[in-house]
């Protein structure tokens, strides 16, 4: 049995990060390992990676690269190409240059987006174009596109440890650009090296049971959320590992910020996918299928009472 509106102080806490109290004190405790290191060579090459303190920090690492003006424009695009984009990577190429969503004669570089673990459909043409590229898969670290190719088309690619790791801090620089140094790039501190070392090598270590639980998850999550008429906002196809439930909310909640203010007070993190009549909650590889019921209850609660 669920309820719903409970104490402020006795709220469960679904994040969209797999990440959760209980893993303050696991975390604390793992054994250092090389498995990261390792994982990292064999992936993207001996040298041409570099973890940073969090996604932003490797976007503007990546960003200094191209010497932008401030009268230069980067382009965004998404998967989508609704007008949906994290502050996170605005707001840090606004302390470069000037951003839009259409690529026009200023654009100096494209930032592309593969949203939420879904890929970019148009990669192959993008890259044709002449335009520099940075490919932002910090919430597609395990997805794959069907050249196989995802994270070799640009520059650079970016990535976030918490959107699929129970960790607190974490990114990586990944480059294809061989005159680029990481020399100049800021440092972070061994403290936080070793955090990351530990925790998402223990994690890759044990990728297929992860990606294996992040699959029975969102496959429950997709069944239970079909009996209120919800479908996924993209189809997946296969090498796709989503960092969310992305769905289309086709009509169904009448107030899709009435119901994202609901869910938080629930003890539920999601959001709108503003620009989109579609809506996201978490679905990742540390929700039971008792808390995807849970997520479920309490969005069928709101449509109820709307």
């Amino acid at each position: 049995m669920f309820f719903s509106n409970p104490d402020i102080h006795l709220l469960p806490d679904y994040r969209i990060s797999p990440f959760k109290t209980d893993f303050v004190g696991r975390n604390l405790h793992l054994p250092e390992t090389t498995f990261l290191t390792s994982y990292c060579d064999q992936r993207f090459g001996a040298g041409n990676w570099l973890l940073t303190q969090n996604g932003r920090s490797a976007i503007s690492a990546a960003l200094t690269y191209y010497h932008l003006k401030s009268t230069d424009v980067v382009t965004i695009l998404t998967t989508t190409e609704n007008f949906y984009i994290s502050g996170c990577v605005t707001k840090t190429i606004d302390l470069f240059c000037r951003w839009n969503r259409t690529i026009v004669p200023e654009t100096k570089l494209l930032f592309i987006n593969h949203e939420f673990g879904y890929p970019h459909p148009e990669m192959a043409a993008l890259s044709q174009l002449g335009i520099p590229i940075i490919e932002d898969s910090c919430t597609t670290f395990f997805s794959q596109d069907e050249a196989g190719k995802l994270g070799t088309y640009g520059d650079f690619t970016v990535y976030s440890f918490p959107k699929f790791f129970p960790i607190q801090i974490g990114g990586i620089l990944v480059k294809n650009q061989t005159d680029f140094s990481f020399e100049n790039v800021q440092t972070i501190s061994e403290e936080s090296a070793t955090y990351m070392h530990k925790v998402v090598g223990h994690e890759l270590a044990q990728a297929p049971y992860l990606l294996a639980n992040r699959a029975k998850a969102f496959d429950a999550m997709q069944e239970q959320m079909k009996t209120l008429g919800f479908v996924p906002r993209i189809a997946a196809k296969e090498g796709t590992v989503p960092s969310v439930f992305l769905f289309s909310n086709q009509g169904i909640v009448q107030d899709l910020p009435d119901l994202k203010d609901y869910l938080y007070r629930q003890g539920i993190q999601c959001s709108v996918f503003y620009g989109d009549d579609a809506f996201f909650i978490p679905c990742h590889q540390h929700l039971s299928l008792d808390d995807v019921a849970y997520i479920v209850f309490q969005i069928s609660q709101f449509i109820a009472n709307q």
